[in-house]
């Protein structure tokens, strides 16, 4: 029997197991906000805050601006931003002018980010002015209208603006001879202050969020402004005794990926926190950032937990204003958890999620002052149901302790993959989202991943799908056959290594093979080890055996 939230009143104090949910959207929910604390800070970015009010009043503007460039309802705008405040207001800004976003990740290779903007059929791009040239050289292959560049020091104070410099005044005048070339506050500039607001409906296309896929294509999952909405009343709901308007949390993820949108922007957009944005996560600012500005959760994937645990300074930190520490993305080490407790002196709470693009971030999560079991990622947040079935039909649910695939349907479910229908049709089935992760359920209905999607790579909380790399590596004219595989990495959790075998009287180096992945990988995907080999395990028909050679690895490694 599919757990079906019975027993939250059991292992989670104060939660029922459905909520009614208010009929508002994120952009609703921040402008009561802004109504309620016009004055109070939502974003602190270096050392700037910039209060609810701002932002509603910012984001307007942005929507505006972006109606007179000719975005219409239903176009799709893209995000290739870091954290800094300009993706806040652009994500606001997107939605209030009837758009949807389609946040992309600055980290890919211009191979990866075309593929994004062709199939979402992105007609508006708004970036760094340091990725400006490269956008305009793409901007001809793409469905790209307009691109509107911004800066890491448009919302900062004197002398903090003088540490970004500007691109040179030449650059920018070659630029704007291009057509369809704005800048952020130039575009801004234009716009009264006193916009009126518009907001989007609940079943609104709000975002298309591209995730991984084993077949080495990336989807662009169909997440509704009522998926937004509904998961950001369950988080809060959950995290039950954290106060509105008087909690903050660190933006150590970044808002282009899922668990940052969702657990970090919008959750404290939606409950009055403040946000510390940080634009690159790294152990030492990470924790420098947060004894200067003490958030209340801090939220991180496990090798910046382990990264600041090594950190001298981590032995001598007063850690005691931090609520509780939440790791997403990839597995928490047992030993990082007990970690984080004692230096704590066993006050900070530790909390482990699970979830996906495809699921707006989040399904499962350990119980918020409930039982917490290690090893476990926690129960089925509230309107919530899963269930482990066979990895073969995917129609049988199997009984309490058998490992199968997670499956789940829900108020964050997404409605299956833009322009995609032959693979929405494989994962969204009967009503249930078939996640392809492995795991297993006890009998308190609490979940444990046995093993993520078959043959995908978690490498510093970046799910990395081994078959794209192959294709890079079956590029090169000196390689017969590849295969690529996760080992274990003391720091990273895991690290990409590629198995290659050259064709017939060839010869390669490392190096070579790693200057031609840098081209049209981004950095993270990049494999880290190279082995030539002369042969790699097949089956009888002539696969590639993936799993017998990371199978082969590990024995060779222990």
């Amino acid at each position: 029997m599919a757990f079906d939230r019975l027993w939250h009143k059991a292992y989670v104090p104060g939660i029922e197991s459905s909520l009614d949910f208010d009929r508002s959207t994120i952009s609703e929910f921040l402008s009561r906000n802004a109504e309620k604390y016009p004055q109070k800070t939502a974003l602190i970015f270096m050392g700037k805050k910039m209060s609810f009010g701002e932002i509603d009043s910012l984001s307007s503007r942005f929507a505006q601006a972006l109606q007179n460039i000719g975005v219409k309802k239903g176009d799709r705008v893209a995000l290739l931003l870091p954290n800094v405040p300009q993706i806040v207001i652009s994500y606001f800004g997107i939605w209030r002018a009837g758009a949807t976003a389609v946040p992309v990740n600055p980290l890919y290779s211009d191979r990866e980010i075309e593929h994004q903007l062709s199939m979402s059929g992105t007609t508006v791009l708004i970036t760094l002015d340091l990725l400006a040239s490269r956008m305009l050289e793409l901007k001809e292959k793409v469905s790209l209208k307009s691109i509107i560049t911004c800066h890491i020091n448009d919302y900062l104070p004197f002398p903090v603006k003088q540490i970004f410099p500007i691109l040179k005044k030449g650059m920018y005048a070659s630029y704007k001879k291009s057509s369809g070339y704005y800048q952020f506050l130039d575009l801004m500039k234009q716009i009264s202050d006193t916009v009126p607001v518009t907001h989007p409906d609940l079943d609104d296309l709000a975002i298309i969020p591209y995730t991984g896929g084993t077949t080495g294509i990336s989807k662009g999952a169909i997440v509704s402004h009522r998926n937004i909405s509904s998961v950001v009343q369950i988080v809060g709901t959950w995290l039950f005794d954290m106060e509105e308007g008087k909690e903050s949390e660190i933006a150590l993820f970044p808002f282009f990926h899922m668990a940052g949108f969702l657990l970090v922007m919008c959750v404290c957009l939606y409950r009055a926190w403040e946000i510390i944005l940080v634009p690159k996560p790294d152990p030492d600012i990470a924790l420098d950032m947060a004894l200067k500005y003490k958030p209340s959760i801090f939220l991180a994937v496990p090798t910046i937990f382990t990264g600041i645990l090594n950190l001298p300074k981590f032995k001598k930190a007063d850690l005691s204003f931090i609520k509780a520490f939440f790791s997403g993305a990839a597995p928490l080490p047992v030993e990082t958890i007990q970690a984080l407790k004692a230096a704590s002196g066993e006050k900070i709470g530790v909390i482990e999620g699970y979830g996906m693009t495809e699921s707006t971030g989040i399904t499962h999560m350990t119980p918020w002052r409930g039982v917490h079991k290690p090893g476990s990622v926690g129960v089925a947040l509230p309107n919530t149901d899963m269930k482990i079935v066979d990895i073969e039909t995917g129609e049988k649910e199997l009984p309490i302790g058998e490992e199968g695939e997670i499956v789940f349907r829900g108020p964050q479910m997404c409605a299956g993959y833009f322009n995609m229908p032959e693979e929405t049709d494989t994962s969204l089935r009967d009503g249930w989202f078939h996640t392809g992760d492995i795991g297993r359920l006890d009998e308190d209905g609490f979940l444990y991943i046995v093993d993520r999607t078959k043959d995908m790579i978690i490498a510093g909380g970046y799910n990395i799908y081994p078959r794209e790399i192959d294709e890079v590596l079956f590029e090169h004219p000196k390689i017969l056959e590849a295969c690529v595989i996760g080992v274990p990495h003391e720091y990273r959790g895991e690290t990409v290594k590629a198995f290659v075998v050259l064709n017939p009287d060839e010869s390669a180096t490392s190096e070579e093979m790693d200057a031609f992945c840098r081209e049209r990988l981004a950095a993270f995907k990049v494999p880290k080890i190279y082995e030539f080999v002369e042969e790699l395990p097949k089956s009888v028909i002539g696969k590639i055996l993936r799993k017998e050679l990371r199978q082969q690895e590990l024995e060779k490694q222990s």
